[in-house]
């Protein structure tokens, strides 16, 4: 029970925590150049900073997200009633993969009747921004566009986005077709736990298979912070999804890892600079890279209780050469904090289970036997608790073990009468030995007398 309780305390009061930290850091961070965003600790969904994070905004190209983790889960689905699709399964490409498609939207490169690999099918479509293999997607998976789509609704709704509402597979503006910065994290958070969508995801170039229509082709992932080539290469980026039309502007969901902290990324609707050299600065880009480097930066993951530290000494009875066995926490407290957040912020508060003189701790002792709990707080408010465990095994004294083995043997009924039988017993053969022994001497004494009576009759006889 106690261990229970402590892993809720745990839950509860980081989260509160983390709660009263986010907004603390939202203060220092707000010249952001996008509409909205949200900076977020993946492994525990702390949120590090956001800006209009829940208000509504197109989708655009970020549908491809949500396009790529249906083809991806149809591939690697191991569940019953699903078909599971071979990424290398030969797919026919038809005509009305195009319907309904602008031209801008198409890549040019993929033509009816063309024949390619289910795999290459979905990097044309996420890496080559081809829409009409996103069509092809939806329609090998579901049988249409529109089925697919109900599904792609259906998984965004699973994933908590319930503001995002998709009505294409490919991001074509659609005034209909909209998320939010918050959804978007939700959906790529989740999408990132699936292997292919990784790997497809943080492509920057693939080269497709050739076919009897094709030599292979070389496909290049729009994503600058992907790009070795670009000076918006970010080396901890780990992968991506850009987005950019006149409606929606530009967006971009990234993720990236960095010393153990793992980040997610969400700019929608950033702006475009044009100097006056004529370069232009995407800030979907630049805005992404600024929210990653200010995270890295003023967050990092912190042990404030280390399964190491010994916390406290608890005295310890009938101990083999011991008189007490040090505590430490059963569990590391790691929190994710703002660096200028020192440790020496936080108090601890040790208690006992066991009392020296009510309630002591007696040994035999186990290594990891709870014996305690450490309670941390910071200006008065509980973070979590954490059972204080012995350190080390301590053995019972020898003799005391003896002297215990006995005294629990005696203090059963059976043990007791069996006892009493023994010890009546023994006082009988005693009594009984005694009376052997006390017969015998005066036999012995007789016998003895009447010797000696003959000897001196033998005597007298021969004086006479």
């Amino acid at each position: 029970m106690l261990r229970k309780t402590a892993f809720f305390l745990i839950f509860i009061f980081i989260i509160q925590l983390f709660s009263v930290f986010s907004v603390g850091a939202t203060e220092r961070f707000n010249d952001l150049a996008a509409e909205a965003a949200i900076l977020v600790e993946r492994d525990n969904g702390t949120v590090l900073f956001e800006q209009n994070a829940r208000t509504p905004h197109p989708a655009d190209d970020l549908a491809k997200v949500m396009t790529l983790l249906l083809a991806a889960q149809a591939v690697e689905s191991n569940e019953d009633g699903f078909r599971r699709f071979n990424d290398h399964e030969l797919i026919t490409m038809t005509h009305n993969a195009w319907d309904g498609l602008s031209e801008s939207a198409i890549s040019n490169e993929l033509q009816p009747e063309d024949v390619l690999p289910f795999i290459d099918l979905i990097y044309y479509a996420y890496v080559g921004n081809a829409a009409e293999a996103c069509n092809m997607i939806a329609l090998h998976i579901a049988g249409s566009v529109e089925a697919f789509v109900d599904m792609m609704n259906a998984k965004a709704s699973e994933f908590g986005a319930r503001s995002t509402r998709f009505v294409n597979t490919h991001g074509q503006f659609n005034e209909n077709q909209v998320t939010t910065a918050y959804d978007q994290y939700r959906i790529f958070d989740e999408a990132m736990k699936s292997a292919l969508f990784s790997e497809v995801a943080g492509t920057f170039r693939h080269i497709t298979e050739s076919t009897e229509q094709s030599e292979p082709r070389t496909l290049t992932s729009s994503n600058f912070l992907l790009n070795p080539s670009s000076r918006l290469y970010y080396r901890h980026g780990i992968s991506g999804r850009e987005s950019a039309t006149y409606e929606g502007g530009h967006s971009l969901v990234s993720y990236a890892e960095e010393d153990g902290l793992s980040l997610i990324s969400v700019i929608l609707g950033a702006r475009v600079t044009v100097h006056t050299d004529g370069t232009t600065e995407l800030h979907n880009f630049t805005e992404t890279l600024r929210l990653f480097q200010w995270g890295y930066m003023n967050f990092s993951w912190r042990d404030i209780l280390r399964t190491t530290d010994l916390l406290a000494r608890v005295p310890i009875r009938h101990g083999s050469g011991a008189d007490f066995v040090n505590a430490r926490p059963e569990a590391a407290l790691t929190l994710l904090l703002e660096n200028s957040i020192p440790n020496e912020a936080f108090d601890r508060e040790i208690t006992l289970i066991y009392d020296e003189e009510e309630n002591p701790l007696i040994a035999p002792v186990t290594a990891g036997e709870i014996v305690g709990e450490v309670t941390v707080s910071r200006n008065g408010v509980v973070i979590g608790a954490v059972p204080l465990v012995a350190n080390t095994n301590i053995s019972l004294n020898g003799f005391e073990y003896m002297r215990r083995q006995v005294s629990a043997l005696l203090s059963t009924t059976i043990a007791r009468n069996i006892m009493i039988v023994l010890i009546l017993l023994v006082a009988l053969y005693v009594l009984l030995v005694i009376r052997y022994n006390i017969v015998r001497a005066n036999r012995l004494r007789r016998i003895k007398n009447a010797k000696n009576e003959i000897i001196r009759d033998r005597h007298q006889n021969f004086r006479d």
